[in-house]
Order: C-alpha cells, then sequence, then structure tokens
C-alpha cells in the first residue's frame, strides 16, 4: 500500500483531504440512507448500501485507492443506468463517483487510518551502548 503514495499530505493540504474524505463520505451516505428509507428495490438497495459503507470507509481513510476505484464503478453504473439516486437525479451518483475518484488517485492524507498503518516511519537509533 505504501507503493500507491510518494507521501501522506500534511497540514493545510492534509486539511484538505481530510475534508474531501468528509465531503465524499456524506455525499455516499445520505442517498444510501434515503434509499433504504423509501423503499427501493433490491438491486438499487444493494448498491446504495455499499455506498453507504463505501462512504463510512473513505471517511476514516481506510484502503482509500482500493475502496475510492470500487467506489467509482458502482457509482458510475449507478448514473448512467436506469437504476438512479433516490431523488431521480444521476449527477449525483456522477458527482460522488468523481469525488471519489480524487481521492483514489490523490490519496487520503496524513489524518487517516492508511497514514498510520502505511506511513513512512522515522528510526531513532539511541548512541547507547
Amino acid at each position: 500500500m505504501q507503493r500507491l503514495f510518494s507521501t501522506f499530505a500534511d497540514g493545510w493540504p492534509g486539511a484538505g483531504l481530510l475534508l474531501l474524505r468528509l465531503f465524499t463520505g456524506i455525499a455516499l451516505i445520505h442517498p444510501g440512507i434515503v434509499c433504504t428509507h423509501a423503499g427501493s428495490p433490491p438491486v438499487t438497495g444493494a448498491l446504495q448500501m455499499f455506498g453507504i459503507a463505501a462512504g463510512v470507509v473513505l471517511m476514516i481513510g481506510f484502503f482509500t485507492p482500493v475502496v475510492g476505484a470500487l467506489t467509482v464503478i458502482v457509482e458510475g453504473w449507478i448514473g448512467i443506468s436506469k437504476i438512479s439516486s433516490p431523488d431521480g437525479d444521476p449527477w449525483n451518483a456522477v458527482a460522488a463517483a468523481t469525488l471519489a475518484a480524487c481521492l483514489a488517485m490523490i490519496g487520503p492524507g496524513a489524518w487517516s487510518i492508511d497514514a498510520r498503518r502505511f506511513g513512512r516511519r522515522r528510526l531513532f537509533l539511541s548512541n547507547s551502548r
């Protein structure tokens, strides 16, 4: 996983990636919740449930490139197929797919589980003998 990123952005860029992850998660979770309360068909419900799970995982920044790529596929399918989002607007799914693609390509940032698990660590060697 470390090979996918040269660095995990910190500071202002890391804060921007955190906001991007949070906004993408909200954009994925909201239609899924609305869809489950509306009593949609099973296929739509299953795809929206994937969106809820992907939104939560992207918000915490866990396996961001993999989950982002899978989200692009699922939300792209929702956007171009007859299965539209709960409000009937396919552009919401296209926007969510675009945000997920950005996260898959850029990475999660320093404030994520990926950075804690796969980030570079500094080694401090002691001179005590």
